[in-house]
């Protein structure tokens, strides 16, 4: 059965890219993990939901339901998603034991990185035609969370070193 960590961070945080490398680390020691990515199945599985609170938790709840049908197949299920509710946390911590992973980066780091034009979209004026109203941490609301098992700041480490780091704890964790 597979060990679930949820990585949660606001928008570029860098999530999918250590889910990313971890997977990569781990499959290299013959692990098997999947990478359940909130903004690919944000286009499939979750593509019907909108982005108020109880949309945003039925999207976790139903990747929490996933990796529970995927569970006897891998070794390590990671969950990233930006999961801005500590209720969406605390379901996947309950009904899947899963592990949380807090991905760290301030604001003023984000929307210099920005790749998505998110940040620069949010901060435009109210009325504009491509103003964002829903940026998590922006104009939408992040709920840091109250005790993660773990914490990486990607404004302080590097990816590499970031993915060491996630790759300890998940060892320890399995």
């Amino acid at each position: 059965m597979a060990k679930v960590i949820q990585f949660t961070g606001l928008s570029g945080a860098g999530k999918t890219t250590l889910a990313n490398g971890v997977q990569q680390e781990l499959s290299r020691s013959n692990y098997k993990v999947a990478v359940l990515d909130g903004d690919v199945y944000r286009k499939t599985l979750c593509s019907d939901l909108g982005f108020s609170k109880s949309d945003r938790i039925e999207n976790i709840k139903r990747l929490g339901r996933l990796a529970m049908e995927m569970s006897d197949d891998y070794d390590f299920i990671i969950i990233a998603a930006i999961n801005p509710f500590q209720i969406a946390r605390q379901w996947l911590r309950d009904h899947l034991n899963a592990k949380l992973v807090y991905i760290t980066c301030a604001i003023e780091t984000l929307t210099i990185r920005d790749t998505k034009d998110l940040y620069r979209r949010a901060m435009l004026p109210k009325g504009h035609e491509n103003k964002i109203y829903n940026l998590t941490g922006v104009n939408d609301y992040f709920e840091p969370p109250l005790a993660p098992d773990f914490i990486i700041s990607t404004e302080t480490d590097t990816v590499t070193k970031s993915i060491e780091k996630l790759k300890s704890f998940m060892m320890l964790v399995r």
